[in-house]
């Protein structure tokens, strides 16, 4: 399927691991024009080259803490000055933070804000009236199924996910007319360096294979999730095959989450 991405323009943020490496890999190989942003250069340097050798195209990267309202600003402003457009916006930006309520400061809940829910926010805020003046474009929040069903110890994530997935509904009302569609995808157990370090200290001697189909992992698809399998369906959201779709939170979680 062609997903109708090729010579648009995306931005993604916390794109030097991950889910969102694994997205902006996929996005270049469809043909896109891409720019990534991350707080730590020698990874996004390290990032945005592996994306050029893949996909053969020039990725714009530019160090970026998302948490600054300023520093978004001159990101996403300095992608719309390099190619002269912005068609789409993967907000991925974000971190593992579950505690329980007693043990969060203050400080804490408001850097968990500051990355998960304001920093897509500030980005939106600068490129959607560039994709309004071009007659439209996609944004994908990514978020985490813990937005749907929080449980217990799951905070501050699991309430900056919950405002992250209103938002995203919010804007698809909002942005709707003006050709913008506002999706979110809740990430659930997806191969990660979180979970990774998880598997290497408690099952050292066990294959990744194998430790990702443990059965107490209780994922009813029986493992542990690909990080590009996370990657194709923001990929798809973000493109025109997913053109009638907007105000959507996809779970990418292999059937565990309670809440559809």
């Amino acid at each position: 399927m062609d997903l109708g991405i090729r010579g648009k323009v995306a931005i993604v943020t916390g794109a030097s691991k991950g889910i969102g490496l694994r997205t902006a890999r996929l996005l270049a190989l469809e043909g896109a024009q891409v720019a990534i942003c991350a707080r730590t250069e020698s990874d996004l340097q390290t990032a945005a080259a592996s994306i050029e050798q893949e996909s053969g195209g020039k990725v714009l990267a530019i160090p970026t803490d998302v948490r600054d309202p300023s520093l978004c600003r001159n990101f996403v402003e300095q992608v719309h000055s390099h190619f002269g457009r912005i068609d789409i916006l993967i907000n991925n930006a974000g971190t593992a933070n579950a505690h329980a309520f007693l043990e969060v400061d203050e400080e804490n809940w408001r850097g968990d804000l500051d990355l998960k829910l304001f920093a897509a926010i500030h980005c939106s805020r600068v490129a959607v009236p560039y994709m309004e003046r071009q007659g439209g474009g996609a944004i994908v929040n990514v978020a985490a199924v813990g937005g749907k069903t929080p449980g217990a110890s799951s905070l501050p994530s699991s309430v900056s996910r919950a405002a992250g997935l209103a938002l995203t509904k919010a804007m698809s009302k909002d942005l709707g007319s003006m050709g913008i569609r506002v999706n979110a995808v809740c990430i659930g157990q997806i191969r990660s360096a979180q979970i990774e370090n998880m598997w290497q200290q408690a099952y050292p001697d066990l294959a990744w294979e194998d430790f990702a189909r443990l059965p107490q992992h209780g994922i009813p698809l029986g493992r542990i999730g690909d990080t590009d399998e996370a990657a194709r369906v923001i990929a798809f959201l973000a493109s025109d095959a997913a053109s009638y779709i907007t105000g959507t939170a996809l779970n990418i979680d292999g059937g565990l989450a309670a809440a559809l």
